[in-house]
């Protein structure tokens, strides 16, 4: 089973108000040993925030402000990325990779928790269950399966088509996280055996 986002975070999450000032986001990060701030929102209808302690040295410290005169909105991420809880573990990679962040909220409704690289390394499954591995064995059951309902139910059958999308489907997301280019697809290997599957791929509109 995929590792989710709720599997991995910190339930623990420390907030701060946006009009705090930068020195108090700080002493309350020197104190609970954190990288990072979740600013509240104002209202239930408001975004979150996030304050990293990158944030407080490119945007203050390099700049020579008084970080007691400087207010955390000021320099917060607002909105900012959010993970949903249910996202896989690889996705949150994929999405720090692309974003260039190192951590977000967790949030569904109301703010879960706070999910960071730290918590992908020390606590994800990607050295006992690679999701290439993974992914490759869902590909070869997938494969099976397929061709099991084509001989049941023949191959120019809806099932038929239907069975090798959800094969074309894992065979594309592997090929994505390879950053490969799929040369050919199992069910065109497929329609080499039994040209006429072809023909179910041909949906009515």
């Amino acid at each position: 089973m995929m590792m989710k986002a709720q599997d991995i975070m910190t339930t623990d999450v420390v907030t701060i108000r946006g009009s705090a000032t930068v020195a108090d986001a700080v002493d309350l990060m020197n104190d609970m040993g954190l990288r990072a701030l979740i600013v509240d929102r104002r209202h239930d209808q408001d975004a979150y925030g996030i304050l990293t302690e990158t944030d407080i040295v490119y945007k203050v410290i390099a700049y020579g402000k008084d970080p007691k005169k400087v207010r955390v909105y000021e320099i917060m991420n607002k909105p900012c990325i959010v993970v949903n809880p249910n996202l896989g573990v690889e996705y949150v990679a994929r999405l720090f990779a692309n974003t260039g962040i190192r951590r977000a909220p967790v949030i569904k409704d109301k703010l879960l928790g706070i999910i960071s690289i730290t918590d992908i390394l020390t606590k994800g499954d990607f050295l006992e269950k690679p999701k290439s591995v993974v992914l490759e064995d869902e590909i070869r059951k997938a494969v099976e399966e397929a061709r099991a309902v084509c001989a049941q139910k023949g191959p120019t059958s809806k099932e038929c088509a239907a069975a090798w999308d959800i094969v074309e489907e894992l065979q594309a997301e592997a090929a994505h996280q390879r950053a490969e280019k799929l040369s050919k697809t199992a069910f065109e290997e497929y329609c080499e055996e039994y040209p006429e599957a072809m023909e179910s791929r041909i949906y009515e509109s």
